[in-house]
């Protein structure tokens, strides 16, 4: 299921983001408590896209050449020509792209600092008391998944046919899809730094949860997404310490010239307080602040992902450690700013094998439905699970790939072989 949301909306920005859906049925010690296997049995996707603005922040500007006036991380724009259907239903054929890093001509390594902040989830009484379940604590950590996410390939180099020397997940993709286009020694890569730890508090009915063997807090943490959102960014410009992003905005934990990492523990999302539409398990977003004199009044756009770690074997056997984190990440560096301004990254609309169709350069939900979504890596003694992913040429309906080795995925080559059929509004979808 596809559901647009509006292009203008709150004071921040979703992404298509990775999502699976669930249906068993509840049945615990508590009301608000799962079984271990209550996300087991997931099927198919379900993707939202929302590309937003601001709210009581003044105006965003949409220039031609993007981001004219705005304060955010270093990304280079282009084009590419084909014709398609706007999402208004109007004949298109110009599409504008903007893309984390330097051009791909241009060579050398452009390096991003890349926050990461480790997200506990108090879970309190209906009152804000403390809540304890078995006599322990509703307290969610996530300091045993730091290490390994920072020895994934996320983060860690690996070897990639892309790339004559080890490199990040993220940047062998990018030099994928360039191809020859590239310049042999054209580089994008993450600089990781733990950051402080923050805590989103919750207040029962905006969640469930599943115990882990021995009783403790948690297996896994369910959370109702419009409550989640509103305790991860800020509510307010200039942003406060109310929220997790907003602290880290204020400690100056991250920065606008960061991509930054929200990591959470074993944390999905659900919609209408129906914990029956889940999961979403990451989006990749930004948040959107005023200037002041110190940046010449610039905008400010704080590029982020929330990613969660997944433990294997709680979403089935797909979905595994750092999926959602590989996922959003490659869709950060393809599309860092959502579509926000109806131009950039606004694509034709395409049709995946599983038919989800979407009009916007989402690379990681074109495979993420298909069989064979994860490429495993094995990386300082660990198998991991990244996401493989459409490459430019798949959104330009290029006949001939200019990617490496003709692909349209990438780093699993096989998954995807062959274009979407150009498509009518909405791909004909009701």
């Amino acid at each position: 299921m596809i559901e647009r949301w509006p292009r203008i909306a709150a004071s921040f920005v979703f992404s298509a983001s990775l999502s699976v859906c669930a249906s068993v049925t509840l049945s615990a010690a508590e009301s608000d408590q799962l079984p271990a296997n209550y996300l087991a049995g997931m099927n198919h996707p379900l993707h939202i896209n929302n590309a937003g603005g601001l709210n009581g922040k003044g105006n965003i500007p949409t220039p031609h050449g993007f981001p004219l006036g705005v304060d955010t991380l270093t990304n280079f724009t282009d084009h590419f020509e084909e014709q398609g259907v706007y999402f208004d239903g109007t004949a298109h054929h110009i599409w504008e792209y903007s893309m984390v890093g330097n051009t791909p001509n241009q060579g050398a390594t452009t390096t991003f600092n890349a926050p990461i902040v480790p997200v506990t989830l108090d879970l309190r009484n209906a009152d804000g008391s403390p809540r304890f379940v078995n006599g322990h604590p509703l307290i969610s950590h996530p300091d045993a998944f730091v290490q390994p996410v920072l020895n994934s390939p996320v983060f860690s180099n690996a070897s990639f046919s892309s790339s004559a020397v080890p490199t990040q997940i993220t940047d062998a993709i990018q030099k994928a899809e360039f191809g020859n286009h590239a310049s042999s020694d054209w580089h994008t890569m993450l600089q990781p730094v733990v950051r402080t730890g923050r805590t989103m508090v919750l207040i029962r009915g905006t969640y469930r949860f599943a115990l882990n063997s021995d009783g403790t807090c948690c297996l896994f943490v369910l959370v109702d997404a419009n409550t989640f959102a509103n305790e991860l960014f800020p509510p307010t410009a200039p942003p406060d310490n109310s929220t997790v992003m907003g602290a880290a905005e204020v400690a100056g934990d991250i920065t606008t010239k960061d991509i930054s990492t929200f990591l959470f523990p074993n944390t999905f999302l659900y919609f209408n307080n129906d914990p029956t539409q889940c999961c979403v398990i990451g989006f990749h977003s930004f948040d959107i602040e005023p200037g002041d004199a110190s940046n010449g009044n610039q905008l400010r756009f704080y590029v982020m992902n929330y990613a969660s770690w997944i433990t294997p074997g709680v979403l089935g056997t797909v979905f595994q450690d750092v999926t959602a984190l590989s996922h959003e990440m490659a869709e950060l560096y393809n599309d860092p700013f959502v579509g926000f301004d109806g131009i950039h990254n606004v694509t034709p609309f395409w049709l995946n094998a599983a038919g989800q169709c979407q009009d916007i350069m989402e690379v990681g939900d074109v495979v993420e439905d298909l069989p064979n979504p994860t490429f495993p890596i094995t990386l300082n003694g660990f198998t991991y699970h990244p996401q493989t992913v459409a490459l430019l040429p798949w959104f330009e309906f290029t006949g001939n790939s200019f990617a490496l080795s003709d692909a349209y995925s990438y780093p699993n080559e096989t998954v995807i072989t062959s274009l979407s059929r150009p498509q009518v509004l909405n791909c004909g979808q009701h």
